[in-house]
């Protein structure tokens, strides 16, 4: 049986930071891809007021083997002061596909993450 598969979600500012924050988490393997979104605009309560900005939604496929170093990198480059980070399950899918997600976020076969 494959990894339990999870869809990571985030928003960041701009589409430079997803790219950044794309490159960083795929080259280190904890991701197997991460799919970046065109500009929306969210609407939100933050410190007792109503914002609105534009944002970039980014859509991450990992592990949850993965998810704690996932997550930290997301805090460590995500230039807000509470990014949303949110994980949701992958039920059910293509096996292969699956598949794919736990080998491509497998650390443990690169020595230069031991």
């Amino acid at each position: 049986m494959p990894a339990e598969p999870l869809l990571v979600l985030t928003t960041v500012p701009d589409a430079e930071t997803a790219e950044r924050l794309a490159a960083r988490i795929v080259g280190d393997k904890l991701a197997a891809c991460v799919s970046i979104g065109g500009p929306v605009r969210s609407l939100y309560h933050w410190q007792g007021k109503t914002e609105t900005s534009t944002e970039i939604p980014v859509s991450i496929k990992t592990t949850g083997g993965c998810y704690p170093a996932l997550e930290a990198a997301i805090r460590s480059l995500h230039p807000y002061e509470l990014p949303e980070i949110i994980a949701v399950p992958i039920c059910t899918g293509l096996a292969p596909y699956l598949d794919w997600i736990a080998a491509s976020c497998n650390r443990s076969t690169d020595s230069s993450h031991a």
